[in-house]
């Protein structure tokens, strides 16, 4: 089940935090927020305010835990991709040994491919799903290749130049060749017409049946099926390979262990011992029942100050919906921002009474609901370069249900998307009037903040399935179900009036901020995002479409929300915003009812119906004024760089922190440091 990180919306929607609430240990006035920009992408960083006023314990904890972070780095790679290990190694041993002339167009090019195929962990876009393909010649390339001494070059298993060329040319270059990382096209095999490498030689209808066949329907706290393996087969029989110590991924499962077993004998508590200790013993045993106890563990964890993900999490490029990608975030709680996550946490069972669906979908009791505002110290695999600003977990419905579920907003993420967007012109050349731009810069802020806030903490952990009900029934429209589901409950809530009375709005007016840029992103400016004549792929752009356009159609009669034109340019007006949150609340108790029920002809409908198909006027045109604005519709961060600093015995007696690594250096050094797979899993 994909329940859990809400990737940025669409660039540039003033994203910022208040900086009374990070610590004042940095000079904002002096640090540098921006790092690169090539192609569709600009790279920044973040600080991680508060971390010198951690303990020393608390600090090389970080350390530990943040090079556990970082040695997943290849698991990911090769997860989207059998080739993407050896294409990378490849680009990287020309970008160091090439000695021919690098001012040329190609070259150019090819130092732009490097960092594209970087921010995406792999040849294919990190949003789009589509392949990368070279602005430089596969001749040119190939001369390239041949052109360095081949002892200085990482071909695989000592394979020569022309072997490894002949592999990895059709992948780069053929356009028709592995050209989504996942597929969703109807009546396709999505198994066999996706580029991930989770399944290899089976069809959808094998995989299929290899996992039903697994599954007890009258097992009411069942393990996620094949959340760590991939699926192949031996001798004709569909088997899993387990990520596991001495399994698939063996080596730089080792080296996670290595740095957990550090971070276990320096937990702040022994609470927090022990989850260490049983996600070490994940990793060696591959069972999916330990993950499950360490999952239960982690989410009644809410002492720590320090604290991490680190694993097989997250399904969203599984076309299946099944496979975790491995991802880690290292971070420790901000504690005044905090405050606000903590009312909404203890009000859950109040939002959870009042939701407008129906009574037989409501949980009667919500169960261990906790949210906090983060710093985050470091992001790894899927989390790095582009990172959620929110997330919620565990994924498992039956540990949510038994257990309840920790939420965060990442506040210094929020914070430095804030400051990189500040006067880019994006507001004032997409929204209606000075009355929405003002509305924006007064409470756009603190709504968006709260959106993600309420998305997290109680959208994701809202509602209940019925008796029997699974969300793999809804395939591959899980995740954007489930990502509508959660918007629904934030948009809906955020014009309630209990939020003033908690003191998490300042009036009945600030909610309109959040709800004018949903519709207006949803609509109309994350098409920024999507390639000429293409579909809406990704997920959560599917959830932002579906919602929006949902909408604007069920508000025609009334006039609710409207495209309107002003000097040949497009505009989302709002018209009735006490109408707009009734229909909120429509969708939501559909799509709640679509997921409580498992639905999957209803869930396709409608996100087929709403959320896939682009209007090609209007995306044209909403291209063409971004262009103008010259912004990047991506953005990506490089990360922080921790020391151990130690006496002459050897003793650890501080941690520093520094910011000048640049995004070529950080990548290189990540790939000599963190990268002990072999070239083809």
């Amino acid at each position: 089940m994909l329940t859990t990180i809400f990737l940025l919306a669409a660039c540039n929607e003033g994203k910022k935090t208040d900086k009374e609430t990070i610590a004042d240990d940095i000079d904002y006035t002096t640090f540098e927020y921006k790092v690169d920009r090539f192609a569709d992408i600009e790279i920044l960083r973040y600080p991680v305010s508060g971390f010198n006023s951690l303990s020393l314990q608390q600090k090389e904890l970080i350390y530990y835990l943040s090079q556990a972070a970082l040695e997943g780095r290849d698991i990911l790679w090769d997860q989207h991709n059998r080739y993407n290990l050896t294409i990378r190694r490849v680009c990287e041993g020309l970008y160091e040994n090439y000695m021919g002339d690098k001012s040329t167009d190609d070259w150019k090019n090819f130092e732009t491919y490097l960092k594209q195929i970087w921010m995406a962990n792999g040849i294919h876009h990190h949003y789009s799903e589509d392949k990368i393909i070279p602005k430089f010649s596969q001749e040119y390339f190939t001369t390239i290749v041949k052109s360095v001494d081949p002892g200085r070059m990482p071909f695989r298993d000592g394979m020569a130049a022309d072997e490894t060329l002949n592999e990895i040319i059709p992948v780069m270059f053929d356009p028709s060749f592995m050209p989504k990382r996942m597929s969703q096209a109807q009546g396709s095999d999505i198994v066999q017409t996706s580029a991930v490498n989770f399944y290899e030689g089976v069809t959808q209808k094998e995989v299929e049946n290899f996992y039903n066949s697994m599954k007890d329907p009258n097992d009411d706290t069942p393990v996620s099926y094949g959340l760590n393996s991939k699926v192949t087969k031996e001798d004709g029989v569909v088997v899993e390979k387990v990520w596991k110590l001495g399994g698939m991924y063996d080596k730089a499962i080792e080296r996670i262990i290595g740095w957990l077993e550090k971070a276990s004998a320096i937990a702040e508590n022994e609470q927090q011992k022990d989850i260490i200790d049983t996600l070490i013993e994940f990793y060696k045993s591959g069972s999916l029942e330990t993950f499950d106890e360490y999952s239960v563990k982690w989410v009644k964890d809410t002492d720590s100050r320090v604290d991490f993900i680190n694993g097989f999490i997250e399904t969203y490029t599984d076309p299946m919906g099944l496979k975790g990608s491995w991802e880690s975030i290292v971070n420790f709680k901000s504690i005044e921002a905090s405050k606000r996550t903590s009312i909404i946490s203890d009000n859950a069972q109040w939002f959870e009474d009042n939701s407008p669906i129906d009574d037989k979908f409501k949980k009667e009791e919500v169960k261990g609901v906790s949210a906090k505002v983060i710093t985050v110290a470091i992001l790894g695999g899927d989390t790095y370069p582009a990172t959620p600003i929110g997330i919620n977990l565990p994924n498992a419905d039956w540990i949510r249900r038994d257990h309840g579920s920790k939420s965060v907003t990442i506040d210094n993420i929020t914070f430095a998307y804030g400051k990189a967007s500040e006067g880019d012109g994006f507001k004032e050349e997409f929204m209606w009037s000075d009355e929405e731009v003002e509305l924006s810069k007064k409470y756009g802020a603190l709504t968006d903040n709260l959106h993600t806030d309420l998305h997290e903490c109680l959208g994701h952990g809202s509602g209940k399935l019925l008796p029997g009900v699974s969300t793999d029934v809804l395939q591959a429209y899980a995740s954007p179900l489930e990502e509508t589901r959660a918007d629904l409950f934030a948009l809906y809530y955020l014009a309630d009036p209990k939020l003033v009375e908690l003191g998490l709005l300042p009036d009945n007016e600030a909610y309109k901020a959040e709800y004018y840029s949903y519709i207006m992103n949803g609509a109309m400016t994350q098409l920024t995002r999507i390639q000429p004549g293409k579909d809406i792929e990704q997920a959560h752009m599917r959830n932002r479409a579906t919602i929006s356009n949902w909408v604007i159609e069920k508000g025609k009669e009334d006039n609710v929300v409207a495209f309107e034109k002003r000097d040949d340019k497009t505009y989302i007006v709002v018209n009735d915003y006490e109408k707009l949150r009734s229909l909120f609340g429509e969708l939501l108790s559909e799509v709640q009812r679509i997921k409580s029920e498992g639905d999957f002809e209803a869930g396709k409908v409608l996100i087929e119906t709403y959320g896939v198909k682009v209007n090609q006027d209007l995306h044209k045109e909403v291209m063409s004024r971004y262009e103008s604005l010259d912004i990047a519709p991506y953005k990506g961060f490089v990360n922080p760089v921790y020391k151990l600093v130690t006496d002459d015995n050897g003793k650890v007696v501080d941690v520093t922190v520094s910011y000048n690594e640049n995004y070529v250096n950080q990548q290189m050094r990540y790939s000599k440091q963190y990268s002990v797979l072999p070239l083809k899993n």
